[in-house]
């Protein structure tokens, strides 16, 4: 069978080596710089993940069986524009647009009463607070996720600001301003859905820098919360996709539990979790294989009940290492002290200049990943993978 996939970062490796692995033919598109899954394809098309028309095109002419990606929301109206064109498994592209839009995502959320930040739409820098938000504000690109372009902002002059930075950030040129939710905890929820049918798999505990910028630091699975909280979680989850008609895929939502234990959804994504959410921690944390999963979506014969859950009482979770300025000048791999180190990678090189946070990105420049029998083993990722920085 043919299985098409949009992208070829470092992201997408882990799912080409999966569809590998499962005797299909593989034919991955993307720009050709930084495609590091260029060699692992059976075939690779140097065509951008946002021409969905030459894709669809080449697609066609291939005969494939099934298309998807992970960890990337720019890809999914490609994704699911190609899957509807071809009578594939996909989503909708009413769907899809809502799903990959902010706005959007806000207004069809709050329609059917699912509680969301209050929310307001720019297109310029001209912010009024008509709308009498108090504050502070967080301001955020409508289409962009791993918190590009996010900034939290306590005065009108600031949210200018941040909307300029926020619209530079933007491929639609989109902003949205939103009330700020004071979180006592914020998780993600990992999902698989097929032809409307969804099933929870994980609460992901999640930890970012914070104000202003919000750049995240770590996830660790499965949360740990009551059984009593991890089944609302599941529940508001369950009722977002379907507000939003995500019925299919693998789908990744971003929830704040507020001092007050309200939850309140931040962002749902039709597509697996980033920063080794979905292509990692599932599997590790309940044995359950998330990419084999969202393989088998895409070509229509997933089974839920085909899979097992083999592993009990286990933990996983990464850590990146970010936010340092200066050279780079020696890079320190320590995992023989440290069992529980399943992944380890520096993303940079010895020599390199790096900035830091600026402007809410982050250069990010290094992970770990482990797993273990206890939460959160890793008191210093850094004594793990050692960057030092002059």
């Amino acid at each position: 069978m043919k299985l098409a996939i949009l992208g070829a970062s470092y992201l997408q490796v882990p799912l080409i080596k999966k569809a590998n692995q499962m005797g299909l033919e593989t034919h991955v598109f993307a720009w050709e710089e930084g495609a590091v899954g260029k060699e692992l394809a059976s075939y690779f098309y140097p065509i951008s993940i946002l021409d969905k028309e030459a894709i669809y095109q080449k697609c066609k002419k291939i005969g494939i069986h099934g298309i998807t990606t992970i960890a990337t929301d720019i890809a999914m109206p490609t994704v699911n524009y190609v899957a509807k064109e071809l009578n594939l498994i996909g989503n909708s592209l009413e769907a899809t647009l809502i799903s990959t839009d902010k706005y959007e995502m806000r207004k069809a959320l709050s329609s059917k009463n699912i509680p969301c930040p209050r929310f307001s739409f720019y297109e310029v820098d001209n912010f009024q607070n008509g709308e009498s938000f108090e504050f502070p504000l967080i301001v955020k690109p409508t289409d962009r996720s791993g918190s590009r372009g996010v900034s939290k902002v306590n005065s009108i002059a600031e949210a200018n600001l941040a909307i300029r930075k926020a619209l530079d950030n933007s491929i639609n040129k989109r902003v949205i301003v939103e009330e700020f939710i004071n979180g006592k905890n914020e998780f993600s929820v990992e999902c698989i859905s097929f032809k409307g049918e969804i099933f929870p798999l994980v609460v992901t505990d999640k930890v970012t820098t914070g104000t202003p910028y919000f750049c995240e630091l770590e996830h660790h699975q499965p949360a740990q919360i009551s059984d009593e909280s991890k089944n609302r979680i599941f529940q508001l989850t369950i009722d977002s996709l379907n507000a939003l008609g995500l019925v299919n895929g693998a789908s990744h939502t971003e929830i704040i539990l507020d001092e007050n234990d309200n939850l309140h959804i931040v962002e749902v994504a039709g597509r697996m979790g980033g920063d080794f959410i979905g292509s990692h921690l599932v599997e590790l944390s309940t044995g359950f294989d998330f990419l084999k999963a969202t393989v088998d979506v895409a070509l229509g014969c997933f089974n839920y009940d085909k899979y097992v859950f083999p592993k009990k009482n286990e933990f996983s979770g990464v850590y990146f290492l970010s936010g340092q300025k200066g050279k780079i000048i020696d890079v320190i791999y320590k995992t023989e002290e440290f069992p529980e180190v399943v992944d380890i990678k520096g993303l940079i090189e010895i020599g390199d200049n790096i900035d830091g946070i600026v402007d809410g990105s982050d250069k990010r420049i290094g992970y770990v990943i482990y797993s273990s029998k206890i939460a959160r083993p890793l008191v210093n990722p850094s004594k793990v993978l050692n960057i030092v920085i002059n």
